[in-house]
This record gives C-alpha cells, sequence and structure tokens, in this order.
C-alpha cells in the first residue's frame, strides 16, 4: 500500500476523542505484524480503547520514537463539501478529516515500513501511537511508561507528528481546560442587597483571572512564543435564568496556556487560595455559598526543547530545513519531553487545516515526509 492508501484506510474510522479506536489500532496492528513486526497494545481500564507501541531494530539505546495519535476532532456543525471520513483528491489536495492532524503522518510512518523492517538498523526506531490526544492527551503517559517498561533499552528521542509542514518545532505551551461552577442564592432583583448573585461572583473570578494572565506578562517572557507570555482565557459561560432573578448557580470554563518558565499548578494555587477568600467571605453572609474548580483533563505539560539539543540538528537534517518555531497549541511532545526524551514536533500538513471543515494535506507533504522519514533510517543504520 502507498502512503495515499494507507491515508485512505486511516482516515475511515471515524473515531472521535473519547471514542473507541480499537477498530484503527487493530487494523494498524495486523499492519505491522504483517511485515514480521510485533507490536504491542496497552488497553485503558475498560478495554474499550488501547494505544500502540512497537520497536524496529536492534534492542540498543539511543533509537528514537515517532509518535501519533489516532484520534480526530468532531465534524458536526462544520459545513464539509465532501464526506469527512472519505479521501477524496481534488488536485494535489487530499480532504478527509484527520488527513493533516494527524493520520497523514500515521500513514506516512506505515507506508516506510517496508524498507524500515529489511534495513540494517544499529539504533532502534519505534512508532508509538495514542488515543483521547484530542480530550487533553489523556493516554500518553500510559502510553510513555509501558514503552519504558517493555524495553530493556532507553530511547533517546521522539518526533511527534502534529502537522507543521514538516518544519521542526521545538517549543510548545502547557495547557490545561478548567471548569469553575459557583451556587449563590435564587431571589427576586430587588433585592440583590440581600442575595448572593453567581454572575456577580463568577465576574469576580473572571476579572483576578484577567489580572492575572497581566502579572505573568511582565514578570516572566519567552521570546519564541507569540505572545511571548502565559494566557489565561475564558471561553464560555451559562448562568442564570431570567433578568429579575439573582442567578443562583453560573459555570465557566476556562484555559491556561503557560511558557515553560511559568507552571500550571502555580497559576491554580493562586487561583484556589482566591476562590477560598471569596468563599469565606461570602458564606459570612449566605453559608451554602460555594465554588468549585474541575480540571477537564490533566495539566500537559510545556515542550522546551533548547536549539542546541542533538533532536534539533537531526530533525533539520532529515526534513532539509534550517529553521525551527514554537507553537501554542496542546500535544503529546510535551509528555514525551517530561519523561526524559528529546523531543520535538515536525509532521506533514498544516496546523491551519487542523480541526476546520474541508481539512486537507498535499500529495507533496505525504510525499516529502515519506522521504524524510527514509534519510532517518539511513541515519540509523549502519
Amino acid at each position: 500500500m502507498g502512503v495515499e492508501d494507507i491515508l485512505a484506510k486511516l482516515v475511515s474510522f471515524p473515531v472521535l476523542g473519547g471514542d473507541s479506536n480499537l477498530n484503527i489500532i487493530y487494523w494498524i496492528k495486523n499492519y505491522i505484524e504483517s511485515y514480521g513486526v510485533k507490536a504491542t497494545l496497552v488497553p485503558n481500564k475498560e478495554e474499550t480503547k488501547a494505544s500502540l507501541h512497537c520497536r524496529i531494530g536492534p534492542a540498543v539505546d539511543g533509537g528514537v520514537i515517532l509518535s501519533g495519535h489516532t484520534d480526530v476532532v468532531p465534524v458536526k456543525g462544520q459545513s464539509w463539501d465532501t464526506d469527512p471520513f472519505t479521501l477524496v483528491k481534488k488536485g494535489s489536495k487530499l480532504f478527509a478529516r484527520g488527513s493533516a492532524d494527524m493520520k497523514g503522518y500515521i500513514a506516512c510512518c506505515l507506508a516506510i515500513l517496508p524498507t524500515l523492517s529489511k534495513a540494517d538498523l544499529n539504533t532502534p526506531i519505534y512508532f508509538a501511537f495514542s488515543y483521547d490526544e484530542e480530550i487533553g492527551c489523556l493516554a500518553a503517559e500510559e502510553l510513555i511508561e509501558n514503552i519504558k517498561k517493555t524495553y530493556p533499552e532507553n530511547a533517546k528521542y521522539a518526533i511527534i507528528g502534529e502537522p507543521s509542514s514538516l518544519e521542526p518545532v521545538i517549543g510548545k505551551k502547557g495547557v490545561c481546560y478548567v471548569q469553575t461552577e459557583v451556587n449563590g442564592s435564587a431571589g427576586h432583583s430587588s433585592g440583590i442587597h440581600k442575595e448572593i448573585s453567581s454572575i456577580h461572583e463568577s465576574t469576580r473570578l473572571i476579572m483576578w483571572l484577567e489580572n492575572k494572565m497581566k502579572q505573568l506578562s511582565l514578570a516572566k517572557q519567552d521570546q519564541r512564543f507569540d505572545p511571548p507570555h502565559s494566557t489565561i482565557h475564558v471561553g464560555q459561560i451559562f448562568g442564570g435564568v431570567a433578568t429579575n432573578i439573582v442567578a443562583e448557580y453560573t459555570r465557566f470554563k476556562w484555559d491556561v496556556r503557560v511558557i515553560p518558565k511559568d507552571t500550571i499548578q502555580t497559576i491554580f494555587d493562586d487561583f484556589f487560595a482566591f476562590c477560598k477568600e471569596r468563599e469565606d467571605e461570602v458564606r459570612k453572609l449566605f453559608p451554602s455559598f460555594k465554588i468549585t474548580n474541575t480540571l477537564l483533563h490533566p495539566p500537559v505539560p510545556a515542550l522546551d526543547t533548547k536549539e542546541i539539543d542533538d533532536i534539533v540538528a537531526l530533525t533539520q537534517k532529515i526534513c532539509g530545513k534550517r529553521t525551527w518555531k514554537t507553537v501554542a497549541y496542546a500535544a503529546e511532545a510535551g509528555q514525551f519531553h517530561e519523561a526524559g526524551y528529546q523531543s520535538i514536533i515536525c509532521g506533514p500538513g498544516s496546523i491551519e487545516q487542523a480541526h476546520r471543515a474541508n481539512e486537507f494535506t498535499t500529495k507533496e507533504q505525504l510525499n516529502k515526509c515519506v522521504e524524510m522519514l527514509k534519510k532517518l533510517i539511513i541515519e540509523f543504520s549502519n
């Protein structure tokens, strides 16, 4: 199968973040094992989903992990010109959900397997494919732990194939989504002086978050990023039933994205302390007042690869670009970096096409990625 044929098969599995991915992961497993390579599954507790990893080459230190995720974002509410789960060719463009983000990279990995399985490798190359990346990079940590337990040797590098137009990405911000719920008291709006409006209290919390972002922007900066500081953003707010009723319940959802110099937990600690202060103050008037914060996924760590790290020179050599950049979106690269691997993002397709209607990659990007990975084989061969 050529890379386009493999991509056509991969996009035909409509596996959204949160869904079972067993159909696509078993297809990948069977494909890999048809070349005599043993693939290991890492299931979730319910055994409804699984990650996969395998090693090609000798059991020696210093290998590289090629990593991608098998899930995609929803298409509901988007206006597609074609069936999003059927690969459609229009000129040089290949349209389908996941064609860029990031089944195109997985297709390239699988397309080099005939060459890879016959190569005289002196250092191993691994595949590592996860699930539920699109809803918080939920499976990466367990996948990495299983890789470390399975193989006696230690890989050194990880190349995560998020769409970067095959330009090396050495840094990304850490990210976490949070839901904050505020319980006040209901009553007639004319008696607001006797009630606790959950909307009013939520506004105080939101203003604290905005002011915190301003403080962060002055305290620490990393000029590799745009903007060069950590950000906090409230994206949704729900509350109230009528204009003349004091809102009893309000919730809002927000995200924090930190440069490597900042830590998500420190921001949380400060915000949660402020929430406790508000609870203590408001309960003097209304004892049932409550603020609840829920992390919608575990914090995803930042990626902070240094320009002088070996992985940068290696990736630049095989992709043919001497540049590098940083991004603000979430990816599993931060988890591989935190686990001790020199990590970088470099994959086919543009992030500008990800998560939108009529997502596409190009034949040129796929072919260049295949050539990039073949150069990697040469680098790791006798």
